[in-house]
């Protein structure tokens, strides 16, 4: 069976086991070839591999951003990590924040930062603070913000952290001080998911925000697609050809056990966790056509949400669990749509352009982001669900698998450019792009996890 799905960039649908023949959204289309080489599978244990992504801003900024200093913090020389380049970078990928260099000297927490000096440079805040040893492989990291418009220290924060965590310290900093001045949770310590392909063998990884700190969470011979997290963030479901078929595994992030929720007659893929994560969409063909049931998180027997001849695959969640939104080619093209857990009430939502996938909704319910094919390429585009108002955000044209930060306000996607693949994260507005650029093989898959404490 092929639909327009799959017709634009996948190259046909492969045989499956029990004479099912299934498609896949296009960004799988490169992968799924492979798909049935089988091979060893390994849970990823023991040391960290550190996978290092430089950090380059392409996107054209905003007049509005807060101009903010981040003063290189007292001791940071000493240590692995840089504090405030961290805390730099972090701000400015939120799109609200650019930075400014101001030469004033050693400052540290303890400082007053000379407002004149900063004030002269055109930085409203300034960062300062220390990181300091303190034996048994632990340092202390503290800094203060100040409002140099105001000449006000805003407060600061003290952390006690091993070596390991001065990276993470740095995240939470940068979302505290995001906090502070606007008044919105920061997503920097968050962390995100992909999957790359290298040499023959395919990786999942679990990473900060920032595509840094990389940490292997599974790896194989066989294709590995659509990773979702869980709600609380404790676990990841995907999809493994592991046995020769689209098997979906949910996996615990952190020891590594899974186990197996759907692997029926056909084609199971397309994993999507509900809010209580009690259950998860998945997309089916044990019935012949692709088709949404909801199956429970530990297996078991499915229910079937959508009833057509055509194909609906890639469901989502709505935030508040009532709904999902899916694509389907019933309308003559792949169109995204929501339907009620009981299929009885069914709606399109994408009008604009032949072709709308990869739906991702924000955390609060009210943007819907996905890929259309727009302005000679594949695009980020976002919906505005009070509205309907539709935008592409994306500046380049091969961009695959959007997934919204938890506060809303950025969305992570893969794209593939001339100068390779990588992961670009673009504000909602489109206004700042961030490419996290450097991890071989070809990435794909990008999924941002929820805030966790």
């Amino acid at each position: 069976m092929k639909s327009s799905l799959s017709m634009a960039r996948c190259q046909g649908s492969p045989s499956l086991a029990g004479g099912v023949r299934t498609s896949y959204p296009f960004w799988q289309g490169r992968w799924v070839a492979a798909a049935l080489l089988l091979g060893g599978l390994w849970v990823a244990s023991g040391p960290a591999l550190a996978a290092e992504f430089n950090v380059t801003i392409v996107g054209p900024g905003s007049s509005t951003q807060y101009p903010i200093s981040p003063v290189p913090f007292r001791g940071e020389a000493a240590v692995p990590q840089r504090p405030s380049a961290i805390i730099g970078a972090d701000l400015v990928r939120t799109g609200l924040f650019r930075t400014v260099a101001v030469e004033a000297g050693a400052l540290d927490e303890r400082s007053h930062p000379p407002q004149a000096v900063f004030r002269a440079a055109g930085s409203d805040y300034a960062v300062v603070g220390s990181v300091q040893a303190e034996g048994a492989g632990r340092y202390a990291m503290r800094f203060h913000l100040w409002d140099m418009a105001r000449n006000q220290d805003m407060g600061g924060q003290n952390y006690q952290v091993p070596q390991a965590d001065l990276r993470l310290a740095s995240h939470r900093a940068a979302d505290w001080i995001y906090g502070r001045i606007t008044g919105r949770k920061g997503v920097a310590a968050s962390r995100i998911s992909y999957v790359t392909r290298s040499r023959g063998r395919y990786t999942l990884w679990v990473s900060d925000a920032d595509g840094q700190n990389a940490q292997p969470a599974l790896s194989s011979r066989a294709s590995i697609i659509s990773p979702s997290w869980s709600p609380d963030g404790s676990k990841i479901a995907y999809v493994s050809f592991e046995l020769g078929k689209p098997v979906v595994y949910v996996q615990d992030v952190r020891n590594g056990s899974r186990h197996v929720v759907a692997n029926f007659k056909g084609s199971n893929s397309a994993p999507a966790w509900s809010p209580d994560s009690s259950h998860l969409a998945v997309t089916l063909t044990r019935d012949g056509t692709s088709q949404i049931y909801l199956v429970p998180a530990t297996g078991g027997t499915p229910r079937r949400i959508t009833h057509s001849s055509a194909i609906d695959t890639e469901p989502v969640f709505s935030p508040d669990g009532k709904s999902i939104y899916f694509v389907s080619d019933r309308g003559g093209s792949p169109q995204i749509y929501r339907s009620s857990l009981d299929g009885e009430q069914v709606q399109r939502l994408t009008f604009q352009g032949s072709y709308n996938i990869s739906p991702t909704v924000s955390a609060d319910g009210k943007t819907l982001a996905f890929i259309t094919n727009a302005r000679g390429g594949y695009r980020v585009a976002v919906l505005d669900l009070g509205s309907g108002t539709m935008d592409v955000v994306s500046s380049t044209s091969n961009d695959e698998k959007p997934s919204f930060a938890p506060n809303s306000q950025l969305i992570i996607y893969a794209t593939h450019t001339g100068g390779g693949e990588a992961l670009m994260t673009t504000t909602a507005d489109g206004s700042v792009k961030t490419r996290l650029s450097g991890h071989p093989g070809d990435i794909r898959e990008p999924a941002w996890a929820p805030l966790t404490p």
